[in-house]
């Protein structure tokens, strides 16, 4: 059994958690299902709102789906984020990539 099958199965135990959608969102991100990885993302943040690696990979894979303004939108809600926990790196690679976004919209 894959990676993506055992965690799918976690979840339908019950075993739902940040680190758990987290998990997933990334399987899914991996395989370019990339709604689906918003999905799971965005339910790992709802569990814990200072997740700053689930920003950035719900920014990356909202990006990756296409909707550039909603990425901006979620790196630049991450960015805040990850400053108030401290988490200076994460909150520099999503200033980062929230201006690689908004070159791509102004060109």
């Amino acid at each position: 059994m894959g990676t993506l099958e055992t965690f799918e199965q976690m979840l339908a135990a019950g075993k739902d958690n940040a680190l758990l959608r987290f998990s997933l969102g990334n399987e899914y991100f991996k395989l370019g299902q990339y709604a689906r990885a918003c999905t799971h993302l965005q339910a790992a943040l709802a569990f814990d709102p200072s997740y700053s690696a689930a920003w950035k990979l719900l920014g990356r894979a909202l990006a990756e789906a296409g909707d550039p303004e909603q990425a901006r939108e979620t790196y630049r809600l991450g960015i805040a984020a990850a400053q108030v926990k401290g988490d200076l790196q994460a909150a520099k690679e999503m200033q980062v990539f929230a201006r690689r976004i908004e070159k791509q919209l102004a060109g």
